[in-house]
């Protein structure tokens, strides 16, 4: 049965629930949601089908409470070989939840016909759009974009997107194993407000990656800056080849770089959690 509309709702002494659905501490969740009729003609572009209904996978950290503010980690993946956003959370969960993010990933209940990046923004805007509607405070809590080698590339375009459809605090990437500047295209066709120029950057690649080597990676890097005034770091993993690693330190970065959106919130969940650990002990 379709979960109605997604929405979020919570009762005190009862926890949170999401959709009719308890949030668990640490748990996650998998919920359908509705898509209207703007959505779904904006993901029909190009010829594919009209999707009614969108999927959105959810981690939450311990002790969640949805009356506080929370950074949310956005992660997308590549397109090929049919692969869909929520197959990458394991890769990005562990780390996010120990450091106190929700993690989101969404996908439609039917395969497009190509999926294309119109496709990906108009569910994943749906999702978003469900949940502010819903739970208003939502619409301040910070977000940072996720992608590994071609999701880095539609990860670049999905945050300026986002960034010009509304007021959205995207306060970050990480672009992992990433061999071409699709964010600064992304910049230029959109254009989203000025300040998106200032937006904190993480890209990293394996010292023996061959899809995306350090030599891609630097160009990457110097693309970016050369083009606008965006931040960034660059990181080489040395044990790994086109793979994930040390993202630990990514969500590091990002509260270092941008206290202003991650700092707060993220001392406060870590501060939390050093006194529900000291009580039980």
């Amino acid at each position: 049965m379709l979960v109605a509309a997604a929405s979020f709702f919570f009762s005190v002494g009862n926890g949170a629930t999401l959709g009719g659905h308890q949030v668990q501490s640490g748990g996650s969740l998998d919920l359908q949601f509705p898509l209207s009729n703007y959505f779904q003609e904006y993901a029909a572009q190009g010829g594919n089908p009209r999707p009614t209904t969108g999927r959105a996978l959810l981690f939450f950290p311990k002790g969640f409470d949805p009356a506080r503010s929370w950074p949310i980690l956005i992660v997308t993946s590549t397109s090929d070989n049919d692969r869909a956003s929520p197959m990458d959370v394991p890769w990005y969960e562990g780390a996010a939840i120990k450091e106190g993010w929700i993690v989101l990933a969404t996908d439609a209940t039917i395969r497009p016909r190509a999926d294309s990046t119109a496709w990906r923004f108009a569910i994943l805007a749906a999702a978003l759009q469900t949940i502010r509607h819903d739970w208003p405070q939502a619409a301040q809590w910070p977000i940072a974009l996720a992608g590994f080698s071609g999701g880095a590339k539609t990860t670049g375009e999905l945050g300026a997107m986002l960034a010009k459809s509304g007021p959205i605090r995207i306060c970050g990437f990480l672009l992992i194993g990433i061999n071409s500047d699709r964010l600064s295209a992304a910049y230029r066709d959109f254009r989203p407000a000025p300040g998106f120029l200032s937006t904190p950057v993480w890209i990293s690649s394996g010292a023996s990656d061959r899809v995306a080597p350090p030599a891609s990676e630097d160009e990457e890097r110097n693309s970016v800056l050369h083009f606008s005034a965006l931040t960034t770091s660059f990181l080489v993993s040395f044990f790994h080849h086109h793979a994930i690693s040390n993202l630990d330190f990514s969500f590091r970065f990002l509260v270092i770089v941008d206290p202003v959106c991650f700092g707060a919130v993220v001392a406060e969940y870590h501060a939390s959690s050093s006194f529900s650990d000291d009580q039980r002990s």
